[in-house]
């Protein structure tokens, strides 16, 4: 009876749903539409009223966001960020203010004085010096005893030629982690010079960073402040306008503009040749007083003389205008640079006489626009030129030099060659030492030209033709050797035969493929079947690409890592490194065409200790056809040149061939074929060689240099290829590894001391 009864009901309900099924799913539609457009319209009502422009990104208002609850598979609520539901996020030019507290800045405790200088003959780096003591002796005479929580830190020291920019000049140190508080004070001491110098790329780095875009234009301005103290010579340039301290002044000017006005004492002048120690002296004692107001209000403040007041400081502001006459030469770096029409290059390029363009040999930035009348490299009235001469060169022309040899004049008293000669088979009294270009791209801390030549990254100076520089060095060549005739010792003998030139050695100073028309040089060395010997510094690798042949190509390779080149050679290239290995990579594709070399001047405390596998390295890249190892030479002024060098850093004959052998076992163990060939222990120098060389079990180190010339005219003729093979000759036996390499028929001489007591040996 039950069971009937249910079966009633559910046909019943089934027949219900049947008849009326559409009716209901639209009733339940609606139902649910309803209730779901009720519970939306709260949140609607509270959002703002719509508008064409969308709400500002840099408002926070909690009114912009609904909190959307999600439900994970299990059933329990997740919450879930804000979402946006005013439209897409809008892109704006400017960042977003943060609406949040404001980060405290830890209160000033100590300041950090550092200071800075650049000096090529040593006097700035003494004053530099003196400044350092006595703000030391400051610090330690007006420390409160009852708040060691505040004061002033002993100064720091800072060579610029050694210093990488990006490290104090791009961004300002940070304080350490144990002294918040501390901020640090610039002290920079910056001679001027009439030639280029570290000071230019200096100023070319600061230059570059207050435009770059990518850095704030006020990228020094966490610093406590910064003074600039120039030195001059009024002798030279009499007044500012005359270019008295205008490379200070040019550093002034970069130094207010990257920490946002904080000069904190006026610029002070100090004449080299006049009162430059008593007005260092002064400026000394402002700044002193400068550091402890700083100490005792937190900041430079407002109305500090020099603070950076507006009617102080007002050139900085003046970016958009043109410089005045007075100085335009100190901001020259802001002009536009020329636009040259094409009908112009045309005309310009018929004209023999016309000096070339500027050519940038660095990617550190973009060369000054073209002058119309270059200048010239060294005048006769720079000091540059009194140094130079005073050391015995002889300049040719606006930038070329010729000097005698130590080792011609030993040479012409039969008192034996350089090491060249025992090696390659070079008379030092039939070489001229000569470069076209005085200039340099380094500045290298065992150069014995004592830091007076000039440097810079590109040509921009006026070009001498070869053909004078060629006749000129020649002539200074021989003047020289005719002023030591006599000279007690010189043999007669060699002395005629030094008025005949058979070899020059492209390495007195400066680069000699910085010189534009090297190639042509070259061709009139050849053409009187004089040799060449081609030293640079591997910072040029355009220039050596383009390099024709040479009797024998050297290449300076003065470090093994990245680190080590900055510190020994201090190049002026921003990207030196990368010049570096390509220039490797150059000498590689040319061991074939000529004979290439590798120069390895070792410096104890700088390029010996622990660099053996890494200089491996650099052979196995460029696989040279020699390896000349030698130690540094002693000359007794390299302290002036900002180097510090003493005799500490010679290394002994023994250190050289314990270095030359650990470094001929690490190419033997890589498989690579090099052998001890030659030395010449007087030097110091040692000769690896590539097994190229050997023949029949003997070392061919030497150059035959006539069969040079003959196959040098026949390439040059019918262009027949010839090889550093083609052109060799064999070692002497008494220049062979372990036979000490002085020639037995001239009279080595040693000197005891002081006495110089002189004993002999046939």
């Amino acid at each position: 009876m039950g069971s009937h009864c249910l079966g009633s009901l559910s046909e019943g309900l089934l027949a219900f749903w049947h008849s009326y099924r559409i009716p209901l799913l639209i009733v339940l539609s609606t139902t649910i539409f309803l209730v779901q457009a009720y519970r939306k319209f709260p949140s609607k009502s509270k959002t703002p009223a719509s508008s064409s422009t969308p709400p500002s990104p840099r408002s926070s208002s909690p009114e912009k966001h609904e909190k959307i609850s999600v439900t994970n598979s299990r059933g329990s609520p997740e919450k879930a960020g804000p979402k946006v539901v005013s439209g897409p996020k809008r892109v704006v030019g400017k960042k977003p203010v943060k609406t949040g507290p404001p980060v405290a800045r830890e209160p000033l405790s100590f300041i950090q004085p550092m200071i800075f200088f650049a000096s090529l003959t040593g006097t700035t780096e003494r004053y530099a010096k003196v400044l350092q003591e006595d703000l030391r002796d400051a610090a330690q005479r007006r420390a409160d005893p009852d708040n060691r929580e505040r004061g002033l830190l002993p100064p720091q020291l800072h060579d610029i030629s050694y210093i990488d920019f990006d490290d104090f000049f791009t961004s300002a140190p940070k304080a350490p982690l144990n002294s918040p508080g501390t901020r640090y004070f610039y002290c920079l001491l910056i001679p001027t010079y009439n030639t280029d110098s570290i000071l230019n790329t200096f100023l070319g780095h600061l230059d570059e960073t207050h435009h770059d875009f990518r850095i704030d234009t006020g990228s020094l301005s966490t610093l406590a402040g910064y003074s600039v103290f120039g030195f001059g010579d009024k002798e030279e340039w009499p007044t500012e306008e005359e270019g008295f301290c205008s490379q200070a002044k040019e550093l002034d000017h970069w130094m207010a503009k990257l920490t946002s006005k904080k000069r904190a004492y006026p610029l002070g002048f100090g004449d080299v040749k006049g009162n430059a120690e008593q007005s260092l002296k002064e400026w000394t004692h402002g700044l002193q007083d400068i550091f402890f107001d700083i100490l005792e209000h937190g900041g430079l403040g407002e109305g500090v003389p020099g603070s950076g007041d507006p009617l102080e400081s007002d050139e900085e502001d003046l970016d958009e205008e043109e410089p005045s006459d007075n100085n335009a030469k100190s901001r020259k770096r802001n002009k536009p640079q020329a636009v040259m029409d094409l009908e112009d290059i045309k005309m310009n390029s018929g004209n023999q006489a016309a000096s070339p363009l500027p050519v940038d040999f660095t990617t550190a930035g973009k060369p000054p626009a073209p002058e119309n009348t270059p200048k010239e490299m060294v005048p006769k009235t720079s000091p540059t030129y009194n140094a130079l001469t005073k050391q015995g060169y002889t300049i040719v022309g606006s930038h070329s030099g010729v000097k005698i040899c130590r080792w011609t004049k030993s040479a012409l008293r039969g008192r034996g060659s350089c090491y060249k000669y025992s090696m390659y088979g070079i008379k030092s009294h039939l070489c001229m030492e000569a470069t076209p270009s005085l200039s340099c791209s380094s500045k290298c801390v065992f150069c014995w030209r004592h830091g007076t030549n000039p440097v810079g990254t590109y040509w921009r100076w006026q070009v001498d033709p070869p053909e004078m520089i060629f006749n000129g060095v020649k002539e200074g060549h021989y003047k020289k050797i005719k002023m030591l005739k006599g000279i007690p010792g010189i043999r007669a003998e060699r002395f005629t035969e030094a008025m005949r030139i058979r070899h020059c050695a492209l390495s007195l100073v400066g680069e000699p493929i910085f010189y534009p028309h090297i190639n042509q040089f070259l061709d009139l060395l050849h053409g009187e079947h004089i040799s060449s010997f081609l030293v640079c510094n591997a910072q040029h690798p355009d220039q050596l690409q383009n390099l024709q042949r040479t009797t024998q190509l050297y290449v300076s390779i003065d470090a093994s890592n990245r680190e080590s080149l900055r510190k020994i050679d201090r190049p002026l290239h921003r990207d030196f490194w990368e010049r570096f290995q390509r220039c490797l990579d150059i000498l590689r594709e040319k061991r074939d065409q000529q004979r290439t070399v590798f120069r390895l001047t070792l410096v104890k405390g700088f390029n010996i200790d622990d660099e053996v596998v890494g200089y491996a390295n650099l052979v196995e890249k460029a696989l040279p056809c020699f390896v000349e190892v030698k130690g540094v030479t002693y000359c007794g002024t390299s302290s002036s040149a900002g180097a510090g060098l003493t005799m500490k850093n010679v290394p002994f004959y023994e250190e050289i061939t314990e270095f030359v052998l650990a470094l001929n076992q690490e190419l033997e163990r890589r498989g690579l074929k090099y052998g001890l060939a030659a030395e010449h222990a007087h030097s110091c120098c040692v000769l690896l060689a590539s097994e190229r060389f050997r023949v029949n079990d003997k070392w061919h180190t030497r150059i035959n240099f006539d069969r040079f010339f003959e196959l040098l005219e026949k390439e040059k003729a019918d262009g027949t290829p010839f090889t550093p093979e083609d052109y060799m000759a064999e070692t002497e036996e008494w220049a062979l590894w372990g036979n000490g390499g002085f020639d037995p028929s001239d009279e080595r001489v040693y000197r005891k001391r002081k006495n110089k007591a002189q004993v002999t040996e046939e």
